[in-house]
């Protein structure tokens, strides 16, 4: 008996409706926004990470020499892949391009509660606009994705921060901060101690105290007080940086998202690509531990493939940690099957019972009949096991008497119905409608 790899996981019928169900939510609120579905490739040349992360990565990558000695990997991650689109296409594509695109991705790491090696989740983007609109719609796009899964405001919570600002505070410091490193260590700053945190500042670059003044800076910053830090570095950068956060703030309220953020100077995201307004979706409770899922802005990545400058903003629920928080919320859809119709057959009846099944699932239901030649009890078991909604028995009995029975499985009731009548031309009709 062959066992499942470590890191990847089976989903059966009952797991995947449930999965399903929210993957069809989420996508179904990116189709409103306008968002258009592309589809990209699993397996890319390792090079359009290497070339960007360093030859180290590739402990992280399912990656492998194929049979034309190219170096490739199966993907870690879309965005890559989807500039690497966009760069090929070029002038041709209307601007702003707004793509979503749900699939699995690989990354060979510690198997962990919400992280596995082969993860699934909804990558959403908008290239080709620089305005705080653009900002604002996705994290009002998040919102309404988790609201249409039934959270409210008191469920989850969105730290909203700005890379910018937090490389204009390092830079206004008179040491040689290495800016990358102190960023990647703001990044880790909730997930060790304080003491920690201030060791990886320092070795960024900023002094012992510099690094508790830092600290104390961004956590005791508040939307209200995002002016005392331009006084404080007192650069144009940060200045620009500010009114920037302010305005995507501003449009978020106008979005009606408003209510969902708080503003988290130290939430960075762990990507280098991003440069402006990045923001976390975390469990408002503190259950699931974790960040639910994050995005934000990368207006250099497009440019760093090889293509015109490009701006671009966008994030990407999984399907992972989500789960966990609707979970934890009590609004994950139902693990189970359902069916509208079991087609019951009893003697020779074949052939009427193939008919009425094809007529029902004509008018869009879900219809099983028997394929094995089972018993009576048998199809009233399977039927049962499948939560059929209704039996239709189509008797040797029944067609004597130009009719079929109509069982209603959660109460047992049943009814013969003229067969002139049924299925009829629309609608769902169940033992109610013929009582």
């Amino acid at each position: 008996m062959y066992e499942r790899l470590k890191g990847f996981r089976d989903f059966y019928p009952e797991e995947m409706a449930a999965r399903r169900a929210v993957v069809d939510t989420i996508e179904d609120a990116c189709r409103r926004y306008g968002f258009r579905e592309v589809g990209t490739p699993h397996l890319e040349r390792a090079e359009m990470w290497t070339d960007k992360a360093g030859e180290d990565i590739v402990e992280e990558l399912y990656a492998f020499e194929d049979r034309g000695g190219r170096h490739v990997t199966l993907t870690p991650e879309l965005t890559p892949t989807v500039a690497r689109m966009v760069v090929a296409k070029g002038q041709e594509l209307s601007k702003p391009i707004k793509w979503f695109s749900t699939r699995p991705f690989w990354r060979y790491e510690q198997v962990q509660q919400g992280r596995f090696r082969e993860f699934y989740q909804t990558n959403v983007d908008i290239f080709g606009s620089s305005d705080p609109r653009a900002d604002a719609e996705v994290i009002a796009l998040a919102a309404e994705m988790l609201t249409d899964l039934g959270l409210t405001g008191e469920e989850f919570e969105f730290r909203v921060s700005h890379r910018d600002i937090l490389g204009a505070l390092f830079r206004s410091y008179d040491a040689d901060v290495d800016v990358r490193e102190a960023i990647r260590a703001v990044d880790k700053s909730d997930k060790i101690s304080d003491a920690e945190y201030h060791d990886l500042l320092v070795e960024a670059g900023l002094s012992y105290d510099e690094a508790a003044e830092f600290d104390d800076l961004v956590t005791a910053t508040t939307e209200e007080s995002l002016d005392d830090l331009v006084a404080f570095a007192g650069t144009d950068e940060i200045a620009a940086a500010v009114e920037n956060l302010q305005n995507v703030l501003a449009a978020v309220e106008e979005f009606g998202a408003g209510e969902f953020c708080d503003l988290s100077l130290e939430t960075a995201r762990g990507f280098d690509y991003y440069t402006g307004v990045v923001f976390e979706c975390f469990d408002a409770t503190g259950d699931v531990s974790r960040s639910v899922f994050g995005g934000g802005r990368y207006d250099d990545l497009i440019e760093s493939f090889g293509g015109q400058p490009t701006p671009a903003v966008g994030f990407a629920p999984g399907y992972s940690t989500l789960p966990l928080l609707l979970q934890r919320a009590g609004v994950y859809p139902e693990e189970a099957v359902s069916t509208d119709y079991y087609v019951l057959q009893v003697g020779d009846t074949e052939r009427e019972a193939a008919d009425i099944a094809r007529q029902l699932r004509e008018l869009g239901h879900v219809v099983e009949t028997d394929v094995s030649g089972r018993s009576f009890g048998a199809q009233m078991g399977y039927a049962d096991s499948i939560n059929a909604e209704t039996v239709v028995i189509v008797g040797e009995q029944d067609l004597a008497d130009d009719a079929v029975t109509l069982k209603e499985m959660d109460s047992g009731d049943q009814t013969q119905v003229p067969l002139d009548e049924f299925p009829p031309a629309s609608g769902r009709p169940t033992y109610d409608d013929y009582e």
